[in-house]
């Protein structure tokens, strides 16, 4: 079976081609899922469970709790705005390649409404989604400060508490120490 790591996540041709087919299957809701908004009144939910919901108990993919695989170390996901696609293709190039973050995705079509110099503004932005390793917080700080155009740029950074061993593995072994 061929598989390609993508930023996001393992993604394998079998998987791609079962959620096309489920595209088709949630085209067609049912009255009663619009009456109740619950995805369980829809009365093929059980076939699509049995149809693809194939893996044995034995083959389920388990998460793990950060401090508890000595193969990753404490992870976190940084939110930075930038002004358009340009700025954002630049800093998350530079990001990855000083192997301060393992992946950096790019989410367009934010809009970000905010106080600045006593005004309300509304503008158009992008959202950087940085995935690194808690000790980089600080050397990634100082690097969008100095590639960034805002005087202030948004630089939050949020605990990752667990996920796919495999994939914090990934982002350890993808960073600098």
């Amino acid at each position: 079976m061929a598989a390609t790591l993508r930023c996001g996540a393992l993604v394998s041709s079998t998987a791609i081609r079962r959620r096309s087919q489920l595209v088709g299957a949630f085209s067609s809701l049912s009255s009663s899922y619009i009456r109740t908004g619950c995805a369980q009144s829809l009365p093929f939910v059980p076939l699509l469970r049995s149809k693809f919901c194939t893996r044995t108990p034995d083959k389920t993919v388990r998460a793990v709790k950060m401090e508890a695989n000595s193969n990753t170390v404490p992870s976190i996901v940084v939110y930075v705005t930038v002004p358009n696609r340009e700025a954002g293709r630049k800093l998350a190039g530079s990001i990855v390649k000083e192997k301060l973050a393992a992946c950096v995705n790019i989410v367009p079509g934010v809009e970000s409404v905010y106080e600045w110099e006593g005004k309300i503004n509304t503008d158009p932005e992008e959202l950087l989604i940085i995935k690194t390793r808690q000790s980089l917080l600080p050397a990634l700080t100082e690097h969008v400060k100095a590639n960034h155009e805002y005087d202030v740029p948004e630089v939050i950074a949020l605990p990752i508490t667990g996920g796919s061993p495999q994939y914090l593995e990934w982002l350890k072994n993808s960073t600098r120490d």
